[in-house]
């Protein structure tokens, strides 16, 4: 009796498992899309079981070569697609119906909450309205000086390692950079993490990061449960990173805060200066404190999960894009050569002379070397969406919950839209036509459409900082293994960013 009654459990699950991803399936197949068989309950789970940040870009490759440029797939009840075909990503891109981030970066709530990031709806309209002065013309400039004094730092901690031999791992060096700049520009704090790596806060932001991005790739770890009982040691110390984290951005709020507070009431709100006679600098902190959503003020929970979002999204990308432009000039040595020239020529011979937001803007051969740089090593390489309702995009026709992966990486390494792709060619950018050269689709590193990256010059001006000053004080030097890209939350490298330093004598 029980056997039966088994059976019969087991069969009705398997006709319900049937009906519900018929609806999937019959749309699926009238779009021409196609994908590998699935089994009942765990659909394609079994492809990525052994998966790790290392080898997820040759499971994805593999997938669109047997299936083409839009893959279906099943993790356990997910309806999932994979994209590489750039007039997706245009439809996709474009869209206002399909704005929401996929179920993935859920796994970033813990941490973010809803800020511009993880938000949809009316909250990210609010949001984004509010946020996008931030990265007026005038703040912009006033965050080259803290550009500009951090690459300073960079470039005085380096020289004991510049002897032409020794073999640097750039990434976690620029990362320490990019976490002062951020830590300065968005909470308007100087944490010295250059000089004190082992400060907390670094160590617990490069510590989520790293768990985050083995959630992402594992699907039995991707689901909040299995994550707690089977990675509980990694699940209790994401915890404790993510409350110190919260913690010093809660601290940094309530001062920050109350100095406003006071300064309303002194009548000094306005001032330009401080009690030293020093400029002031507006950080990105300080325009939420003064930000209003329905006359009302945002309060701290808001503000640090704006606060947490761009210290999580303006650190590690950056760090990501600068380290491997450095690797690339450092094997392409008259690409290198060129772009020193131009920097003599715009900024001067004077090593240490502060750069102008003006002069950054002049280094049009960088901009061509950050934008190749960009389109073989994306700092993010891949986004994605859902779509919440039925909905046509590149003429398919995709059905409500869909989590729709764009493989931004895949598609600027396909050749179909960048020849010789593996090939570092700047000279693919230069040019008023340079655009005429490809789909623009096709190079979306800052994404594009509605939900573009708010942060974009920001994150340009800052790389064209670090590299100019790192190009005055140094050679750059084809020194250690190359790169190894895995997934990471951004895109880093398995053997490390490497090369070699020598002092610039001119």
């Amino acid at each position: 009796m029980i056997i039966e009654v088994v059976v019969g459990l087991f069969t009705c699950l398997l006709v319900w498992d049937y009906f519900y991803r018929k609806p999937f399936e019959d749309l699926y197949k009238q779009s021409g899309i196609k994908g590998p068989k699935y089994l009942p309950f765990i659909g394609n789970v079994l492809l990525a079981l052994k998966n790790d940040t290392s080898n997820v870009f040759e499971m994805l490759n593999n997938l669109c070569k047997d299936y083409g440029k839009v893959v279906k797939i099943w993790v356990f009840g997910d309806a999932v697609l994979f994209v590489r075909d750039a007039k997706f990503f245009e439809s996709i891109l474009s869209s206002q119906q399909v704005i929401k981030k996929n179920r993935l970066y859920a796994l970033l709530a813990s941490w973010l909450g809803d800020g511009l990031l993880l938000s949809s709806g009316s909250k990210w309209h609010s949001r984004r309205k509010i946020i996008t002065p931030t990265f007026h013309f005038k703040i912009l400039e006033e965050f080259v000086e803290v550009f500009d004094q951090q690459s300073s730092v960079l470039v005085k901690r380096l020289r004991s390692k510049a002897d032409g031999k020794t073999v640097l791992n750039m990434f976690p060096i620029i990362c320490l950079t990019a976490l002062d700049i951020i830590a300065e520009t968005a909470m308007g704090v100087q944490i010295n993490a250059q000089a004190n790596p082992d400060f907390p806060y670094a160590k617990a932001l490069t510590s989520v990061a790293d768990i985050i991005a083995t959630r992402f790739v594992r699907p039995t770890q991707s689901f909040d449960l299995p994550f707690k009982l089977f990675a509980n040691k990694s699940y209790r110390k994401m915890m404790r990173d993510i409350k110190l984290m919260q913690e010093f951005t809660d601290k940094v709020i309530v001062e920050r805060r109350t100095r406003l507070e006071e300064s309303i009431k002194n009548g000094t709100f306005n001032s330009e200066t401080n009690e030293m006679g020093i400029k002031k600098r507006m950080a990105f902190l300080d325009v939420l404190l003064q930000s209003t959503v329905n006359n009302k003020p945002l309060t701290n929970e808001d503000i640090r999960e704006e606060v947490d979002t761009f210290m999580f999204e303006g650190h590690d990308t950056t760090t990501s894009g600068i380290s491997h432009t450095l690797y690339l000039l450092a094997r392409h040595p008259q690409v290198q050569q060129k772009v020193f020239e131009e920097i003599l020529e715009v900024i001067g011979s004077d090593k240490d002379k502060p750069v102008s937001m003006r002069e950054l803007q002049e280094l049009k051969y960088l901009d061509a070397v950050i934008k190749e740089s960009l389109r073989m090593y994306p700092p993010v390489p891949m986004i994605g969406r859902v779509t919440e309702h039925e909905v046509k995009l590149d003429g398919k026709t995709l059905p409500a919950n869909v989590q729709v992966n764009i493989l931004i990486y895949a598609a600027c390494r396909d050749p179909d839209y960048f020849p010789n792709p593996d090939s570092f060619e700047p000279e693919r950018f230069i040019g008023e036509s340079s655009s005429e050269k490809y789909n623009p689709f096709s190079y979306v590193p800052f994404s594009a459409g509605p939900r573009n990256c708010i942060g974009q010059k920001f994150a340009v001006l800052e790389m064209k900082s670090t590299i100019s000053k790192m190009l005055r004080h140094y050679e750059l030097l084809p020194l250690g293994d190359d790169v190894l890209p895995v997934m990471n939350l951004i895109l880093r490298s398995a053997t490390g960013i490497n090369l070699g330093l020598k002092p610039r004598e001119y």
